[in-house]
């Protein structure tokens, strides 16, 4: 009798798996079907705020910039749209005067996403700021920057791509010291999800092992919110569409997926404004960064 009954139960758990997997695969199919997106429209977002000379501005009537360029470029590579006056654009970057890490990074990558190598010119300040205390080791930086790891993840992925051989396990035993007991990272022992995106992809290109952080997915966890998108910090109610973005691709770095596609998926829609863009938030006015970081998560999210 009591080897029927386990048999039973058995058969009857393999029976709610198959049903709650089958239920999980409709509700994906169903998602897909409920946010299609008018990709045209976003193109032409971008599109339609390209200047003459070539480069790009989220705002219309405003001169070019290299940040605005870059994300322009990088939002219609993810939708699989061609660059118009591509030739334009080469110039237009070719043309500026380039004076921090940040310019090197997005005019940078703005040239090798049109298919332009990189020259010396962009090795040796890259090289000169591995080897210095500029970018490594300094946590004080602007309020306007996203992160205090900002500009380690930008030199280390700039790195990488000239293949720059340095002593990762300084940067390494950098990075780890601002891991906090909430195992969320952060400067002066208060974590953020920005900080902790910066600092987990930064790991990551360092070949850290992505296991030796699985309690950092405890501190995302506690910004992701049940009726959509990610805060901050855990104890914010109100979600936005920069932590969203740091909370679904530093998920995506541990090898772990949002508990609320759905939700979140709503959220990223909401925020969308009739040019096509995407904004912040369900209220504010849409940009190149945050539609980049829209298209982004949607990916993630099976959407796109």
């Amino acid at each position: 009798m009591f080897h029927h009954l386990q048999g039973l139960i058995a058969s009857t758990n393999i029976q709610y798996k198959r049903v709650g997997a089958r239920l999980r695969e409709a509700g994906r199919f169903a998602l897909k079907e409920k946010t299609a997106l008018d990709l045209k429209r976003i193109v032409d977002y971008v599109v339609n705020r390209q200047n003459d000379d070539g480069g790009y501005t989220f705002c219309q009537g405003a001169e070019s910039n290299a940040q605005d360029t870059y994300y322009g470029l990088a939002i219609l590579k993810l939708l699989g749209s061609s660059f118009p006056h591509v030739e334009k654009t080469v110039k237009w970057l070719h043309e500026l005067s380039l004076d921090s890490i940040y310019s090197y990074y997005y005019v940078g990558k703005a040239l090798l996403m049109c298919g332009e190598s990189l020259d010396d010119s962009f090795r040796k300040p890259v090289t000169s700021a591995i080897h210095s205390d500029t970018y490594f080791g300094n946590v004080d930086v602007y309020v306007e920057v996203s992160s205090e790891f900002t500009t380690t993840l930008m030199i280390l992925e700039l790195a990488n791509i000239f293949r720059i051989e340095f002593d990762g396990n300084a940067v390494r035993d950098w990075l780890l010291q601002y891991r906090n007991r909430d195992c969320g990272f952060g400067s002066h022992r208060h974590s953020n999800l920005s900080s902790t995106y910066h600092a987990v992809a930064s790991l990551s290109f360092l070949k850290h092992n992505m296991n030796d952080l699985h309690c950092t997915e405890e501190f995302v966890r506690q910004c992701e919110k049940p009726y959509g998108g990610f805060t901050m910090i855990p104890r914010s109610l109100t979600p936005y569409m920069e932590p969203t973005y740091y909370g679904v691709m530093t998920l995506d770095l541990l090898g772990k997926n949002s508990r609320f596609p759905s939700q979140t998926t709503d959220f990223i829609l909401k925020c969308q404004r009739a040019n096509g863009g995407f904004a912040r938030t369900d209220m504010g006015i849409s940009t190149f960064e945050n539609t980049f970081q829209a298209i982004s998560i949607l990916r993630k999210l099976g959407i796109v």
